[in-house]
């Protein structure tokens, strides 16, 4: 992934973290309030609710019940206002309070009915249950007319519900004027028992009962209340705003960290960059970034200290080849200046022998020149190539022939070991040119009595040439600098015995031009081989 969508994408990730994080903890912050302050009002409401009952259904009378209001509303915090169905009001928690009653809220009111729920066990008949349907209702109105005279009596009760759910009062000492309920001798008990006969056709049956239950109750059960709950204008729960802020805070803190990282991460290599660059522009060559990582800011370092490396290794040779030339031209130039000068001046005579010497001198010099037009050419990819079908083991034989007067003069055997022919597509002077310039080179390294082999070996889809003779051989220190310009492995040979020290870099080229490799090996004493590997063709049929 490029370094720009990288960078995209992490602002894009920290602005879409930061949002939903944001309101993601909000939203569950929010939630979780509203869901704690309903679930708390839902309790509230249920304590009162509750409370309110059981004072109804446990003393059989409304009667001195605001101190339970008061202190409901003390403990809920809620506005409390109790009223009968009929609206007649019984207590309020702000007059409790001693306050003036605020006005209430647009909520609806709480049912609360204090009456029993009758409780039947499983499986019993329905003439069963009538029956005690109709014992609970004598009995509920005997209990609940106790509970109402222990109650305004003061006694000191306790409450619980009874098998099918009819309050039972027991107290620790009862009051004379409260005369202990006989329910067995209710007159109304037969009364009720055909009022509750009726529901034996009404399905589902208990139902029926206890709605016939609450209207013969309904004369001595305390009225049905109307609870009204909060205050005209209360302020709605609220959520906290410290977590969210504090969220928002380590979101912005987390982006603001973030960016600063990566912003230091992006410019200071570029600042490093900068000042790299700067420093070459003002000629400052061995400057250079440091480079860690494998990111597009790593690439981009090395791809800059290649650079730098280039220009200053182009610098280096530009200055070399300057110094080359110029010492290769200064003395042959001063030779010639110098017998001109002379011969101008008639202080020598101009002789053939010293005319023939200064013409053989001016060639030296054009062979220099032509040289470096051709390594130029070369570099440039502007050299003319003429490529045809070569027979390689002719062309060996035809640089045989030209060296052989040459090799003959040395006492140097050369030879030519070519069995089979091979044939590539090149141009043949410029390959000539080439193993031209090494059998020169290896019969000037050739002592007297040596060999200089020329070898033509097929190795399947390539041709090899080898060029390999007996002489004293190179050192290896000196053999990565051999296809340099003007490099001489021997400094004391001259421009007679060394060449213009252009022809290796010259071959090079070429052979890199027809998509071959050149390489050299060599042993002191035991002699040089220089392996030529060009693309091979199939021998062409007779």
């Amino acid at each position: 992934m490029s370094f720009r969508l990288r960078v995209l994408g992490v602002l894009m990730l920290i602005a879409v973290t930061a949002t939903a994080a944001t309101a993601w903890l909000t939203l569950r912050q929010a939630n979780r309030q509203v869901q704690e302050a309903v679930a708390a009002g839902q309790e509230e409401v249920s304590q009162i609710i509750g409370e309110l009952r059981a004072y109804g259904f446990g003393h059989g009378t409304w009667k001195d019940f605001a101190p339970v209001v008061g202190s409901l509303s003390k403990d809920t915090g809620q506005r409390i206002q109790v009223a009968t169905e009929t609206g007649v009001p019984l207590a309020d928690s702000d007059t409790l309070a001693g306050r003036e009653p605020r006005p209430l809220g647009g909520q609806p009111p709480v049912l609360v009915d204090p009456r029993p729920v009758l409780r039947f066990d499983q499986g019993l008949m329905p003439s069963a249950v009538e029956k005690l349907t109709a014992v609970a209702i004598v009995e509920y109105r005997a209990t609940a007319a106790d509970a109402a005279c222990l109650t305004r009596a003061g006694a000191d009760m306790t409450v619980r519900t009874g098998r099918t759910g009819i309050p039972v009062v027991t107290v620790k000492s009862r009051p004379t004027q409260c005369v202990e309920p006989q329910p067995g001798r209710d007159p109304q008990r037969a009364v009720d028992l055909a009022a509750v006969k009726k529901c034996e056709a009404d399905q589902p049956l208990v139902p029926c009962l206890q709605r016939v239950f609450n209207e013969r109750t309904a004369s001595v059960a305390p009225a049905r209340l109307e609870v009204r709950l909060g205050y005209q204008d209360e302020s709605p729960p609220t959520i906290a705003a410290a977590p969210t802020i504090a969220v928002a805070i380590g979101v912005a803190l987390a982006a603001i960290l973030g960016a600063l990282l990566l912003s230091r991460a992006v410019l200071r290599p570029v600042r490093a960059m900068t000042l790299a660059a700067e420093g070459l522009g003002e000629g400052d060559l061995k400057r250079r970034v440091p480079v860690t990582g494998r990111d597009e800011i790593a690439h981009l370092g090395r791809a800059f200290n290649r650079m730098a490396d280039s220009i200053q290794a182009g610098e280096d040779r530009q200055r070399r080849l300057t110094g080359d030339i110029a010492h290769e031209l200064r003395t042959p130039l001063a030779n010639l200046r110098g017998y001109l000068e002379a011969l101008r001046d008639g202080v020598v005579d101009p002789t053939p022998e010293l005319l023939a010497s200064l013409h053989e001198e001016a060639l030296l010099q054009q062979r220099i020149v032509d040289d470096l037009q051709d390594l130029a050419l070369a570099e440039a990819g502007a050299l003319t190539y003429h490529r045809s079908e070569v027979n390689l083991r002719d062309l060996l034989e035809s640089t045989r022939t030209a060296y052989h007067a040459h090799a003959g003069t040395a006492g140097v055997t050369l030879e030519v070991e070519a069995p089979h022919p091979v044939y590539v597509t090149a141009d043949a002077d410029r390959l000539r040119q080439v193993v031209g310039n090494l059998v020169g080179n290896a019969l000037r390294a050739t002592p007297s009595g040596g060999r200089v082999t020329l070898a033509l070996v097929p190795h399947r889809e390539l041709a090899v040439v080898e060029v390999r003779d007996t002489g004293k051989g190179i050192p290896a220190e000196h053999l990565p600098h051999l296809f340099d310009r003007f490099w001489r492995a021997d400094a004391s040979r001259g421009r007679a015995t060394g060449g213009s020290g252009l022809g290796l870099s010259i071959a090079r080229q070429i052979v890199t031009d027809h998509r071959g490799t050149i390489a050299v090996a060599s042993a002191i004493g035991a002699g040089t081989t220089f392996t030529i590997t060009l693309g091979a063709r199939p021998v062409p049929p007779l």
